[in-house]
């Protein structure tokens, strides 16, 4: 049996773009589609739509979480009926990747059933940020507190182990990562030179490679919590807030960020906003300039939170468990803020 991708038991959290109901299309990590079903049969059909690095699906089937390689530009026939067990299965269709690549739902099939969906959580937290957020060569684990290895080419890239993801699970909350690997604050700044925070965070599609950017619905979806976690790539022409601090470019990266803040503050009347860099290796003056940025808000619920060795634990990218320990931290003070969970 075919199942469109418009049933109503398909249960979809993220930044979706479901300008064709049938075909919804994933492009930010965490991305995913939730599903109960009964049978032993499961094949997804899809087209990756490729831009860089390798790519992957994110799967967890009762529990269980892997990824299956996609081919480049190429309609997929992903049987993943090995995986069932007997009775109800449990189905999680992630993004595990940035905008390297986009997934366009096409349909399922299956021989047996699709039963109604779990419950959402009731908490919902949102995070921008960029390859830490997405989860970048996280799961080498034999490469904590070291450089990427090389030619790693994204097959360890999954937003599954971010730390923005187990916070998440630790929280029981629905997440959206609006994270993009090499972005900054500013357009024309960073390792993704095609746009900024400030340009991507109220999109549904940003990249332009695919020509098809489009602004996001933010009344589709309100968080309680909101993580700014930017300030990590700004640096790629030049560390000018450890060099020259009160300089042109400083303090306009500083008037940008306090543009963010109040960009969401607006979207998000009573959320909490937090505002972070993570412990990848950083000059100390851009959590600085974090803070003075925060401090000129003056808003009670806008607050920087800085973990233990922010910007100071490793050059690469923080792998699951470093970011298992970002997690842990950043739950724990989450939940000592006052009401944060109230609508």
């Amino acid at each position: 049996m075919r199942i469109a991708m418009d049933h109503a038991y398909l249960q979809y959290t993220g930044r979706v773009d479901f300008t064709d109901p049938a075909h919804p299309v994933f492009l930010f990590p965490a991305t995913f589609v939730r599903f109960r079903l009964t049978g032993r049969r499961l094949v997804v059909y899809l087209h990756n739509a490729h831009h860089l690095w390798e790519n992957r699906l994110g799967v967890v089937i009762n529990g269980e979480q892997f990824g299956v390689a996609l081919p480049w530009d190429a309609d997929c026939e992903i049987d993943l009926s090995a995986h069932l067990a007997e009775g109800v299965n449990d189905v999680m269709l992630f993004k595990r990747q940035d905008s390297c690549h986009k997934v366009i739902f096409d349909s399922l099939e299956t021989d047996g059933e699709l039963l109604p969906p779990p419950e959402r959580p009731t908490r919902r937290i949102e995070f921008y940020g960029d390859s830490v957020s997405a989860g970048e060569v996280t799961e080498r684990d034999d490469h904590a507190g070291q450089l990427d290895p090389p030619d790693h080419n994204a097959r360890w890239n999954n937003v599954w182990h971010s730390y923005a993801w187990q916070c998440a699970r630790m929280l029981n909350a629905e997440i959206s990562d609006i994270a993009q690997g090499g972005i900054a604050l500013q357009d024309g700044r960073g390792w993704f030179p095609p746009c900024g925070m400030l340009t991507a965070y109220d999109k549904i599609a940003y990249n332009p490679h695919w020509h098809d950017v489009r602004p996001w619905d933010f009344t589709r979806w309100t968080p309680h919590v909101v993580v700014i976690a930017i300030g990590q790539n700004d640096n790629a022409q030049g560390d000018y807030m450890h060099e020259d601090y009160d300089g042109d470019l400083a303090c306009a990266w500083r008037s940008d960020y306090r543009r963010l803040i109040a960009n969401l503050r607006e979207k998000y009347p009573h959320a909490y906003i937090l505002c972070t860099t993570t412990v990848m290796m950083h000059s100390p003056e851009w959590d600085q300039a974090i803070g003075e940025a925060v401090a000129a808000v003056a808003d009670d619920r806008v607050r920087q939170f800085r973990y233990t060795g922010n910007g100071a634990v490793t050059p690469g990218h923080v792998r699951r468990c470093e970011a298992e320990t970002m997690a842990r931290e950043l739950a724990n003070y989450i939940e000592t803020l006052p009401n944060v969970w109230e609508d």
